[in-house]
């Protein structure tokens, strides 16, 4: 429904700004007034009113911000009109229709209030969580989980990939022969890492495919392989060393960090609040089935 409404909304508006000049033929403004009113202007200075309703410049700037993105380049000058128009004709809608709301309207409506109302609660809460104290002690307890855990072996290893063995034969020859690897994986390799020498970085144990690790974690630092063959095709491998993979820097998993103190302390706060309210979960005895049936939003 919110999707439906924003499409509505922006064909309002679209309508709107293709009226002749509507920005353009209106009289000019005493500049100092304008000055003036801009100088002195909030969020609750009042730019219409509709019977007894007033709406504001907050109102306005409200909806800006709900407006789809092909309204991000027009000028304020050509859209604040538009704008004001279309609360009007929105407020002369709504209050002409105000107690006429069918019941599957009026369910919606209360649906969509209490969303917006709980997102709103839910964002104050996450926002007060993400501190720079939060996520450092949340790094901190990350790098001790870390750090407890089995050590994860990283490999660095070059390759050559080619179509078929005899190919690949021809690789260990060149090599044998003394050839650099880097230039004989440029030359012959039909991998991506061809122009990077065949590197292919630091991986952990278990990144490559079942065959290749295997055969790299047979090697020992500067030794080659010999051809293996994967579905791919065949490689001839180089391992260039080893490490054990260290704590990420906290810039790494600065973003997952905080996404887990969001989670964590969007659940804290329904607990809680949960906890300091009479909640009666009613819903035991009614039949599942009753979800599907709409017609019922009907009565």
């Amino acid at each position: 429904m919110f999707k439906n409404a924003r499409f509505a909304l922006a064909a309002a508006l679209v309508a709107t700004l293709a009226l002749p000049a509507l920005a353009e033929d209106a009289p000019a403004a005493d500049a100092a007034a304008t000055d003036a009113v801009t100088s002195t202007a909030t969020a609750d200075t009042v730019i219409a009113r509709v019977g007894d309703v007033a709406i504001t410049l907050g109102n306005a700037i409200a909806l800006r911000t709900q407006l789809p993105q092909q309204f991000a380049q027009v000028p304020d000058a050509t859209l604040f009109p538009a704008i004001v128009q279309q609360l009007i004709e929105q407020e002369v809608l709504a209050q002409s229709h105000a107690g006429s709301l069918s019941h599957r309207e009026q369910v919606l409506l209360q649906n969509e209030t209490r969303n917006f109302i709980a997102n709103s609660a839910l964002v104050a809460a996450v926002n007060a969580a993400v501190t720079d104290e939060s996520i450092a002690a949340a790094y901190d307890a990350f790098a001790a989980q870390y750090a407890a855990g089995d050590p994860v072996t990283e490999y660095h290893a070059a390759h050559i990939l080619v179509a078929t063995e005899e190919e690949a034969q021809q690789v260990e020859a060149a090599l044998a022969g003394g050839r650099d690897f880097a230039d004989v994986a440029r030359e012959m390799s039909t991998d991506g890492s061809a122009q990077n020498g065949g590197d292919l970085g630091w991986f952990a144990a278990g990144a490559m495919i079942p065959d290749f690790q295997a055969a790299v974690e047979a090697l020992e630092p500067g030794q080659v392989s010999q051809p293996v063959q994967t579905r791919f095709g065949w490689h001839v491998i180089k391992l260039e060393d080893t490490r054990i993979q260290q704590v990420p820097p906290l810039e790494q998993v600065h973003d997952d960090l905080v996404q887990q103190i969001q989670r964590d302390a969007s659940r804290a706060f329904i607990d809680q609040l949960t906890a300091q309210t009479t909640v009666e979960n009613l819903s035991a005895d009614v039949d599942p089935g009753l979800l599907s049936q709409t017609t019922l939003l009907d009565d």
